[in-house]
């Protein structure tokens, strides 16, 4: 049987092209096809995006596209296609428009009735889904969470009752802070901090979020930052007790052995929250 080939537009087009999140290499001989044919290549940053050019010995005219430009920039690229032009839109990693400039773009293409093809390819939230051990039948892509802690605390609090794996991108300058926010709110789920993937230094650390708080705490995670978060089991999602954190403590401290740094960080465990949180609060609750 023979397999059908999409023809390409004979009009002027955008082509949303997917490009490595790393590793040169992990790019479709339809991309490097697409980028050579293309009139114009816009870029989120011109600068990186020769880098992958070069690579392929692709020679042709490159335009930034990015979030401070977009409104002006789109209108100039449609204009450019409704004469014939065809032009291919990448981001500096990944696919154009997921947690990067391309949205705007496109509804501006839509509403001109200029077609708008997707070349797929790598997808860090996908590569590190497959990798994680996580549940991957139904997932949740969050993007970014907002980067003031109070914003971010109520976007996580929204998240709560979701049953679905959840997965973010994070800076790696806030990767604890969320972490901490994620294991107070969330509880004690499984999480995987998926590091710099296909890359040199790729890594994958896997614990419940109160335990990848630690973690990332002791040696704060460098590079590009995938967070998964698994669903709670029933036993271990966060939910209030009528016994206080301190009260908790008081009791445990009462068993043999248990001292009360032991038994805060105990009581933290049992209530999903980082043992710093739970220091916190124990110190409010004097």
């Amino acid at each position: 049987m023979k397999t059908k080939v999409q023809r390409e537009s004979d009009t002027g087009c955008l082509y949303l092209v997917a490009t490595p999140i790393g590793n040169l290499e992990d790019i479709t001989l339809r991309a490097i096809r697409i980028l050579k044919e293309a009139d114009l290549i816009a870029c989120e940053d011109t600068r990186q995006t020769q880098k992958l050019l070069q690579h392929y010995e692709i020679r042709k005219e490159a335009v930034s596209y990015h979030a401070h430009n977009e409104l002006t920039r789109s209108p100039e690229l449609v204009i450019e296609m409704e004469q014939g032009a065809k032009v291919a839109l990448v981001s500096d990693a990944g696919t154009p428009g997921i947690s990067d400039p391309g949205h705007h773009l496109v509804t501006l293409c839509l509403r001109h009735h200029i077609p708008v093809i997707p070349i797929p390819g790598v997808s860090a939230l996908i590569a590190a889904l497959a990798a994680s051990g996580l549940p991957t039948e139904e997932f949740v892509f969050v993007g970014f969470l907002p980067s003031r802690a109070g914003d971010r605390r109520k976007a996580l609090d929204a998240l709560k009752r979701e049953s679905r794996t959840l997965i973010f991108y994070e800076a790696p300058h806030r990767i604890v802070e969320t972490l901490a926010d994620a294991a107070e709110i969330l509880g004690a789920r499984p999480a995987v901090i998926a590091r710099e993937l296909t890359k040199l230094h790729e890594e994958f650390l896997r614990g419940t979020l109160v335990e990848l708080v630690e973690v990332a705490d002791k040696r704060a995670p460098r590079g590009e930052i995938t967070l998964l978060i698994g669903p709670g089991a029933p036993e271990t999602e966060h939910a209030e007790s009528s016994v206080s954190l301190k009260q908790r403590v008081e009791q445990l401290e009462q068993e043999p052995g248990m001292d009360r740094k032991a038994a805060l960080k105990q009581a933290a465990k049992e209530r999903g929250m980082a043992k710093r949180e739970a220091y916190k609060k124990l110190l409010l609750d004097r």
